[in-house]
């Protein structure tokens, strides 16, 4: 049985968490509701549902279905999937790791802009693609990741997970596997929870090439300090 990489998507695997804050902050200010991009970043990870009833529940506002369908609508035209970028050298790496690890994406984003962003920047298959719609209770609940590992066929102990939020750490933690945080946007103190947090995305980027040396008989996860 090959091991399991799960990644979050935004984030992590391309840069894109601004354009979300920016699309969430006009989505909600035509709405007349004004919020910041800093209060997005801290919802991070969650998906839409999640991120406006909290947003809503800070303002003191009751949202209804009808509230909620619009502001989702009206974020995603603001979010331009053209304007996302992989980080460097992530999707080579991917494509190497594909040959001995089942690769996973977990993300908040509704399933549009998930297929979008991964059939525009990746060739690689992976294994298994959970998106914001595809679970009614979203990260930080542990569903998303429990999902991932039902379509893996895989155990909790032959995965890490890769997540740059506080809320998907915590799915992670609470799905009962190892996570690896990289503090893209945030303080790394927020994501202590973690097994592991790296420095950035280069750090990242030495771990998975020791992923890639690691032998069929060598522990895993790869001890990397």
């Amino acid at each position: 049985m090959k091991h399991a990489l799960i990644f979050d998507m935004d984030g992590v695997l391309v840069d894109s968490m601004h354009l979300h804050a920016s699309a969430w902050k006009m989505a909600f200010l035509e709405e007349g509701i004004a919020i910041s991009q800093d209060s997005i970043y801290r919802l991070e990870g969650a998906n839409d549902r999640g991120i406006i009833d909290s947003i809503l529940h800070h303002q003191g506002i009751s949202g209804s279905f009808d509230s909620f369908f619009s502001i989702a609508a009206r974020k995603q035209t603001f979010f331009d999937i053209r304007n996302v970028k992989p980080f460097p050298g992530i999707t080579r790496c991917l494509e190497l790791l594909s040959k001995d690890y089942l690769l996973a994406v977990v993300s908040g984003s509704d399933r549009n802009a998930v297929d979008g962003i991964l059939g525009r920047h990746f060739s690689v298959n992976f294994n298994a693609v959970v998106s914001g719609d595809d679970v009614v209770k979203g990260k930080p609940d542990p569903d998303p990741y429990l999902k991932a590992l039902e379509y893996l066929g895989a155990d909790p102990e032959n995965c890490i997970v890769f997540e740059n939020a506080p809320y998907g750490v915590e799915a992670a933690k609470k799905a009962g596997i190892y996570c690896i945080g990289i503090p893209t946007y945030v303080d790394p103190q927020l994501l202590k929870m973690s097994d592991k947090v790296l420095r950035n995305h280069l750090s990242l980027m030495k771990y998975l090439h020791l992923l890639l040396q690691r032998g069929p008989e060598d522990p895993f996860p790869v001890v990397f300090s």
